[in-house]
């Protein structure tokens, strides 16, 4: 009795392993087949894969001076900006923002912020969109400061990326 409940057992663990096995192969019930009347769903083999995480990057060359400059469109409009991580939002020049939509009668300067230029007024705001190539965030916090002489891309755009990377002269963006 007991060799008889043992190859049971073992007869119901490879059938076990080799359902496991063939499901991990992509063997599934199609949706519409699941409700089938008869002796059960039929079970067929996929064809489809999982997608892998695809990683889609950009590369940008440092200029003499080490700094990254790049084109970008602020709520499709034509930018430069300097990429820079020490800053914590991407901030926009009064004239960048003017251009990209937002007016004087939409900024409250309620902070004060330091920048290389000094001491500077602040007036916090959100951008409906930043592109950069193929690339587009939404929503993204952003100020527009006084006394700036280019706009920043900093980390409130930098930090929602898969990564970036600065290596050798040339600044890898991922997401």
């Amino acid at each position: 009795m007991i060799g008889w409940a043992l190859r049971w057992v073992l007869l119901c663990c490879g059938i076990l392993l080799i359902a496991i096995g063939m499901l991990d192969r992509g063997v599934a019930v199609p949706p519409d087949r699941a409700a089938e009347s008869g002796s059960g769903a039929r079970l067929a083999i996929s064809t489809q894969r999982p997608a892998a995480a695809v990683s889609n990057t950009i590369v940008y060359t440092a200029d003499d001076r080490g700094h990254v400059v790049l084109n970008a469109a602020v709520n499709e409009t034509p930018v430069r900006m300097l990429v820079d991580t020490g800053a914590s939002l991407v901030t926009l020049t009064p004239r960048d923002a003017l251009a990209a939509g937002i007016g004087p009668s939409e900024l409250a300067y309620s902070g004060r912020v330091n920048t290389a230029n000094g001491v500077a007024r602040m007036a916090p705001i959100t951008l409906r969109e930043i592109r950069i190539d193929q690339l587009s965030l939404y929503d993204v916090p952003a100020a527009v400061i006084e006394n700036l002489n280019i706009s920043l891309l900093g980390m409130s755009f930098l930090g929602r990326l898969q990564g970036y990377e600065m290596r050798d002269g040339k600044l890898t963006i991922s997401w």
